[in-house]
């Protein structure tokens, strides 16, 4: 039986999953399809929205609710995560932490995204250790909760459950590609014959190289992005960056690359993005509440995390199905760039086999990318640690790690407040 098990299953992203799911049905052969989350009233709300979807087309697989997380992962060959601890309120205190202490209130990177790693690895890891002991032999945990890079981090560390995390940036970024070259070319362009080379971490990468059909296009695809950044009035990146290093920065590089722009930004707050998404998501379970409805809303798109379920769902497809396909996920180095450390999870490209996920080798990024990396990477190895085992020293370490964390005299200040404004959902850093 092909169970899969959505752990988060009350996120107003799951509908978006089960049409990847509906599509996918020849070759993915879904049974079971369960949906768990804490919060039992939105459940029933986007579940029965899920079940009514799964209805409409000829009930092809079940959908089963529940709020315990033990049943949910019994028996199950995947299981995928995209929760948020102490949901959309907890992202806002996220940002306005930030804000209060005049760092970038974001709920991925700097303070605010430290805050959500803390609460989420503990939850992640409870869960692969009841895979470990109630999944079906070989499972694998697909993580889509945020900060992705640094939680799959922290499975590789402290689990032995296979693990993956992804992204949507990755696919967006390759059908915005594909949509310039067809426009370009006038010529149709199967997304399964093109490659995206993309190296780094998640929401800290660069998109260096595209194949279509094999031929090498990069050249083409860079040179129609520089021209575009320097024929705009305001242009997203300066050109002459994206000129010397000949790659397209992820859209998060912004926070490092432009953090004056960024808090800038915030100055203008409120709404924060966190309050914005608290009233799409209104909005959005109103519509999910309707018994008529039995289709996603064109609402959805203005959540965010665009084309989550083609990434969740080809995912699974290739490794369900020994695909032998590349997919750009964020997984342990293990040599793949052998100039780095090999425990490193990184974002890059890598083989998705029934057997399990494999990073292609490639080369490094260049120096001048590197050192952002590096810095980076010590602090989400630090807040791993301070997260385990509530080590407050490891946490104040991070934040002075952070290259958009506060200075050495804030950093006490700041990690005071981020432990005492999330008390009830840090337990590991208040037991003495």
């Amino acid at each position: 039986m092909l169970k899969v098990a959505v752990i988060g299953g009350g996120s107003t992203y799951t509908p978006e999953l089960v049409n990847g799911f509906l599509a996918r049905l020849v070759k993915f052969p879904l049974n079971e399809l369960w949906l768990m989350d804490i919060d039992a009233e939105r459940l029933k709300i986007v579940g029965g929205f899920a079940r009514r979807m799964v209805e409409a087309k000829g009930s092809p697989f079940k959908v089963i609710l529940t709020t315990n997380q033990r049943e949910a992962v019994t028996g199950a060959i995947y299981v995928t995560t995209q929760l948020r601890v102490g949901q959309m309120e907890a992202r806002k205190k996220d940002e306005y932490l930030g804000l209060r202490h005049g760092l970038i209130g974001q709920e991925t990177t700097g303070v605010g995204g430290m805050a959500k790693a803390m609460r989420t690895i503990p939850v992640i890891l409870k869960i692969a250790r009841d895979m470990q002991e109630l999944s079906a032999p070989g499972a694998m945990l697909v993580n889509f909760t945020n900060p992705a890079g640094l939680v799959t981090q922290a499975l590789s560390q402290y689990s032995e459950i296979p693990s993956v995390g992804v992204c949507n940036v990755p696919l967006t970024a390759r059908m915005m590609i594909i949509s310039k070259l067809e426009k370009a070319t006038g010529k149709k362009i199967d997304p399964g014959q093109t490659e995206l080379k993309t190296l780094g971490l998640n929401h800290l990468s660069w998109h260096r190289g595209f194949t279509v059909d094999g031929e090498d296009v990069w050249p083409q695809v860079i040179n129609e992005f520089i021209k575009e950044l320097k024929s705009a009035e305001h242009p997203e990146w300066d050109p002459r960056t994206v000129e010397v290093l000949r790659m397209i920065p992820n859209y998060y590089l912004q926070y490092f690359c432009h953090t004056d722009k960024k808090l800038a930004a915030q100055q203008k707050w409120p709404p924060s993005r966190g309050e914005e998404v608290i009233e799409i998501e209104k909005g959005l379970l109103r519509e999910y509440a309707d018994p008529n409805l039995n289709e996603p809303p064109a609402d959805l798109m203005k959540r965010g995390g665009a084309y989550y379920s083609t990434v969740a769902t080809q995912l699974l497809n290739a490794h369900y199905n020994d695909l032998n396909e590349t997919h750009v996920v964020n997984i342990k180095n293990n040599g793949a760039v052998k100039e780095w450390p090999a425990e490193w999870v990184l974002e890059i490209p890598s083989k998705v086999r029934r057997s399990g996920i494999t990073p292609i080798p490639t080369e490094p990024l260049p120096p001048a990318c590197f050192g952002l990396i590096a810095q980076v990477k010590s602090y989400e190895l630090l807040t791993v640690q301070a997260a385990v085992h509530g080590d407050r020293d490891a946490a104040y370490q991070a934040l002075l790690a952070h290259p958009l964390g506060p200075t050495a005299d804030k950093v006490q200040a700041v990690l005071d407040d981020m432990l005492e404004t999330h008390k009830p959902y840090l337990p590991q850093f208040w037991t003495s």
